[in-house]
């Protein structure tokens, strides 16, 4: 079979490459709070907007406080 549904074989796109077609094509923006490339502001930011969205985040009792 030379033709592959998506998904299913080929290449695959890497999680960045997603994320940056997202927000180019569909105006999505993923972001985890734990990207070092953002600085503690930034992240901040990313947590309140996402606790404002959608509510404080389900912790682990084995995940690191911040």
């Amino acid at each position: 079979m030379r033709w592959h549904p998506p998904g299913y074989g080929g290449d695959r796109r890497d999680p960045d490459r997603v994320k940056c077609d997202g927000w180019r094509d569909q105006g999505v923006l993923a972001v985890s709070i734990d990207d070092e490339r953002l600085s503690w502001p930034e992240r901040e930011l990313v947590r309140q907007l996402g606790e404002k969205l959608y509510g404080p985040r389900n912790r682990t009792t084995d995940a690191p406080e911040p």
